[in-house]
């Protein structure tokens, strides 16, 4: 079936249990708390950390702190344009591919009702 919604519509939404820290760098860390029976057991026999801190990009840290509940994709997006000019391109599918990655992981989720 196919959707005739828009994803740069979309705004996306840090989940609740996601923190952020900041390296030496200046580069954002996202700091995720390894729960679950799984990661208990990897972190009792294969001694796996409770937390891990994933090191994002330049890029990557500056979206970050713009997924805040009210601005849509496409704003977002405006804002990486400003920011980085001609070394953000191509700059909206490369914006949604890691807006899909980071809803992979469930580290966001998206207010699919459009903005108007």
């Amino acid at each position: 079936m196919v959707s005739n919604k828009n994803f740069l519509d979309f705004v996306p939404v840090c989940n609740e249990w996601v923190s952020f820290d900041s390296n030496e760098k200046g580069e954002l860390l996202l700091v995720v708390q390894n729960k679950g029976f799984y990661n208990r057991i990897a972190q009792m026999f294969f001694r796996r950390s409770k937390v891990s801190e994933i090191e994002l990009d330049e890029m990557g840290s500056f979206v970050l702190p713009l997924i805040d509940g009210r601005r849509s994709v496409y704003e977002i997006g405006k804002s990486v344009k400003d920011h980085f000019g001609e070394a953000a391109e191509p700059l909206y599918p490369r914006l949604v591919k890691y807006m899909k990655i980071l809803q992979s992981y469930k580290y966001i989720s998206f207010d699919k009702s459009q903005k108007k």
